[in-house]
């Protein structure tokens, strides 16, 4: 694959044509990719914004193909059987999607054995399928870039393991930098002689070797790879964290040491039991964990954030025009969502444009918080009435959205929750709520109370809705009710609007143009 050269692409590969032709396209039009790893095969069909693209189907294999390849140099033979055969299903199911030609690439395991040409032709020759071979180099620009689906403006070191390698990107300014690869994979690990003592000075002398030529930056280490998904997992297992998301979750170097010993001291089979993470994966945890606890030791991070992007999401941005890159995935997705499942589609911006004189205050939330909430106030509609505030929660603390953290996913949640019900009391989210500020809480409340009422004024995203102004100091919240709309603002939209004014903090209400 051509590297970061943003050139001459006349194949497209490894896609094999251009996804966005379209440069201010809004959707992106199905597209599967294929990721033939160390350990595991995986197919991923995205779909939905195109600057945010969701899951449409996501499985894998954990084939293993590249165990044992540091003694033979060879692919395992039983795990080239399980590899093709999920290829091959991957390809009977991209035609019944109508979603050929698949995009498949693969990397160390194949990348480094005698025989991965022989793999390659084969797969060929079985499903006709084109495997895309990346270099270490490129794996670790294609996983940065990745990240950079997920946080636009990154700053940082992106680190990926596979069973077989390890790679790092420096990433500045939302720019990949450099670039690096290593043997540091546990399956390649569990062959170096020595024992303990003789891994430890291994993966000590690998690690000293990336940071010497990479630089150790004291900012934000993003852990791409399903090693680090799992030590994640049993961190928040270990914390009792209660958002089990494991995209954008954060981890302190503390936490981290302390997690590790955690895995070192605790039977594997009580681990895999506590977390649900398969024995396959969790077989290469303790290895893994050995390399992250020198990484972070010899690199000292800020802190350490979890992106479940990485290669596969990275091809796409590969092809993204600038135009594309340059928008909020955030918004997007939001934009997706209205447009897909809302009643009104478009009536998002009206409804933002009239609760946003509440939230001037220096300490308000992010604006595009607030955006993307009313951009979603309605996409949960179909839902049964009595439980429409539990879905928005759940929808907004669960789904498939980046570019944002955990308290965001939260926030987002609370306040969509209080666009269809006035009270938090009873509710069995409270564990998650305890993640965020008080004050977070309130902004939170206000945003869901104004979206709530605000949905009463108009029964068309054309309609004018009137306006809403808001005088802190003076404790004062003016309703303008805009020509012919004095019907509108019935019992129930009153009623609204005294809960609003009650959570800015007992203000007083004034309409006019009644």
């Amino acid at each position: 694959m051509d590297g970061s050269k943003s050139g001459d692409k006349e194949d497209w590969a490894p896609f094999g044509r251009p996804l966005f032709d379209d440069p201010s396209v809004r959707a992106l039009s199905r597209v599967g990719v294929v990721d033939v790893g160390s350990n595991s095969v995986r197919m991923v069909v995205f779909d939905g914004a195109a600057r945010s693209p969701a899951y449409f189907f996501n499985e894998k294999v954990m084939a293993g193909l590249g165990g044992g390849m540091a003694e033979t140099g060879r692919l395992n033979p039983e795990g080239r059987v399980r590899a093709l055969a999920a290829i091959k299903r991957f390809q009977h199911l991209a035609d019944a999607m109508g979603i050929t030609p698949l995009s498949a690439v693969a990397t160390a395991a194949v990348r480094d054995a005698e025989d991965g040409p022989d793999f390659q032709s084969d797969v060929e020759r079985e499903t006709g399928l084109k495997l895309y071979v990346i270099e270490g180099e490129e794996e670790a620009r294609l996983s940065a870039q990745g990240v950079l689906l997920g946080w636009p403006d990154a700053e940082g070191l992106v680190c990926d393991i596979g069973g077989s390698s390890m790679e790092l990107a420096e990433l500045t300014g939302g720019q990949v930098g450099t670039c690096l690869t290593s043997n540091l994979g546990p399956q390649r690990l569990k062959t170096v002689k020595g024992g303990k003592k003789g891994r430890k000075a291994v993966i000590r002398e690998g690690v000293r070797k990336l940071a010497d030529e990479i630089g150790r930056k004291s900012g934000r280490l993003f852990l791409v790879g399903g090693s680090w998904r799992a030590i994640a997992r049993i961190d928040m297992d270990r914390r009792g964290y209660p958002l089990t998301v494991l995209h954008e979750y954060r981890m302190s170097r503390k936490a981290l040491y302390a997690t590790i010993a955690h895995i070192a001291a605790t039977p594997v089979e009580e681990l895999r039991l506590r977390t649900g993470i398969g024995e396959s994966r969790m077989d290469l945890v303790p290895l893994a964990s050995q390399v992250l606890k020198e990484l972070v030791r010899e690199l000292k991070p800020r802190d350490i954030a979890v992106s479940s992007y990485g290669i596969r999401e990275g091809m796409l941005y590969e092809q993204m025009p600038q135009r594309i890159r340059d928008r909020d995935p955030l918004i997007e997705a939001c934009r997706f969502a209205e447009a897909k499942d809302a009643r009104m589609p478009g009536f998002g911006k009206r409804l933002h444009e009239f609760v946003t004189p509440l939230f001037t205050a220096r300490n308000a939330p992010d604006a595009r918080l607030v955006k993307a909430a009313c951009l979603l106030h309605d996409v949960s509609w179909r839902a049964h009435p009595d439980y429409r505030h539990e879905v928005c929660f759940d929808e907004a603390t669960r789904a498939n959205l980046g570019g944002m953290n955990h308290e965001e996913r939260i926030f987002l949640g609370v306040s969509l929750l209080h666009r269809y019900k006035n009270s938090r009391d009873g509710s069995p989210f409270q564990p998650l709520f305890d993640l965020l500020d008080e004050d977070d809480i309130r902004w939170a409340e206000i945003l869901g109370k104004a979206m709530r009422f605000g949905a009463m004024l108009t029964a068309s995203k054309n309609e004018d809705m009137g306006k809403l102004k808001f005088y802190p100091k003076r404790k004062r919240l003016e309703l303008h009710l805009a020509p012919g709309t004095r019907d509108l603002f019935g019992e129930v939209a009153e009623a609204r609007l005294g809960a609003l004014a009650a959570a800015l903090g007992e203000v007083e209400i004034v309409v006019k143009g009644r």
